[in-house]
């Protein structure tokens, strides 16, 4: 049995264990590309512990740390109840105002990533507050973020434009966000409202919770000490969209600050981190890594690649994207490789319209973005605020994110 073969088996293996034992999959996944990394394939130790995501890593750390931080020290259980008030306390408009945030933000300069840290730890905190299912909430800040990422100011977006402009496909900046903006949108709204956010509409949120400085619910009103912690994180906001700072150094000296002005424990905030979490993420990303060098990745996109035709081609690229970017990096690995490939793909299938089959792969990459084993799933698992729900969370995600390239392939299909 060939090295890539066996890959992909580790993957499925920890895909199933994960959803079925309470064993942390990161921890097992780390295991299993040890194993068929180098005692099968013979790599190097350090070629597989090259596959560490040292940015997500920081990233999820700096992050996590700061909203835990404010977390802890009441900042975010104010601004949720702030944010319950402009809602007027209806549960069923929370979800949405959070996703045209998310996408208003994304669209304007920071992206997805970007977004989904500084938004999803403020929603998930309102949606545990105030009694919105997270999973609900999940798929509409991560979606609303990913609805922006390809905006021609945005970092995917630049990416994007770029290499099309490279397989000469310029000129269709506004054309790739809106169309990826439509299908997010669609998507959420469609998944929000399937599974039971129409209910929502029809709650209010607890009387305490729509008072925002209500002393039982609260502990009072603002202080020094969560003004201070609403400027920092907003200084952070701003020096990520203006000064094109790195979100997750940002956060890290965000922290530094916080605890220097005595507005946090930084002690308390470490003890209360989801370490689990953080380390479920970043080790699937080492399988990862082990199965794009073992040519997994390829193996799976030669089988599904044989059965393409001029008909169906944009569905099945759709299909195709999204399940190599629920385990792959949409931005960084799945578009810049798979592009390059449309000019050549439409010409031996026939195809008059290429943009069709770029769009496909676009919108077919980003929509299972949502995944835990993504950055955007990660942080939002990251965030959940009721403890002993990040595994139903995760896996939850995981079938929204694995269903998603199923509805990508379908939706370009029938539009394109």
């Amino acid at each position: 049995m060939s090295i890539a073969v066996l890959s992909v088996a580790a993957l499925a293996l920890a895909i199933v264990v994960s959803c079925v034992t309470t064993l942390n999959v990161g921890v097992l996944s780390i295991a299993l590309a040890w194993c068929v990394g180098v005692l099968i394939g013979g790599m190097p130790v350090n070629t597989v512990m090259g596959g560490f995501p040292g940015q997500l890593f920081l990233t999820l750390v700096g992050v996590t740390l700061l909203f835990t931080l404010a977390q802890c020290n009441g900042t975010l259980d104010r601004l949720a109840h702030y944010a319950v008030r402009c809602c007027r306390g209806n549960r069923g408009v929370m979800p949405i105002m959070f996703f045209v945030l998310a996408a208003g933000l994304a669209s304007i300069g920071p992206g997805n990533i970007a977004t989904a840290a500084l938004m999803a730890p403020m929603a998930m905190a309102t949606a545990g507050r105030v009694g919105i299912p997270l999973f609900l909430m999940a798929i509409m800040v991560g979606n609303g973020a990913n609805a922006g990422s390809l905006s021609p100011f945005a970092p995917t977006g630049i990416i994007v434009n770029g290499v099309m402009a490279r397989i000469e496909m310029p000129g269709y900046e506004l054309q790739t966000y809106v169309y990826n903006l439509l299908a997010h949108a669609m998507v959420a709204f469609g998944g929000y409202f399937l599974f039971g956010g129409w209910k929502l509409f029809l709650q209010q949120a607890p009387v305490a919770c729509a008072d925002p400085v209500a002393p039982a619910t609260t502990g009072g009103p603002m202080e020094t000490r969560h003004w201070i912690t609403v400027a920092v994180i907003a200084t952070l906001l701003v020096s990520v969209i203006v000064f094109d700072v790195n979100v997750g150094m940002g956060a890290f000296a965000a922290a530094v600050i916080l605890v220097l002005c005595r507005c946090a424990d930084d002690r308390e905030a470490l003890r209360r981190m989801p370490w689990g979490v953080i380390v479920m993420v970043s080790g699937v990303t080492v399988l990862i890594a082990v199965l794009e060098r073992a040519e997994g990745i390829d193996l799976i996109v030669a089988q599904l690649a044989r059965f393409a035709t001029r008909e169906t081609v944009t569905g099945q690229v759709a299909l195709l994207t999204g399940l190599v970017s629920v385990y792959s990096s949409t931005s960084g690995v799945v578009l810049p490789a798979f592009l390059p490939m449309v000019p050549g793909l439409a010409q031996q299938l026939g195809s008059t319209n290429p943009f069709a089959i770029a769009s496909s792969m676009n919108i077919g990459g980003h929509l299972v973005d949502v995944s835990p084993l993504s950055t955007i799933g990660a942080l939002c698992i990251a965030s959940a605020p009721i403890p002993g729900e990040s595994r139903a969370l995760f896996n939850k995600l995981l079938a929204w994110g694995l269903s998603m390239a199923v509805v990508g392939g379908i939706v370009c299909y029938v539009i394109f």
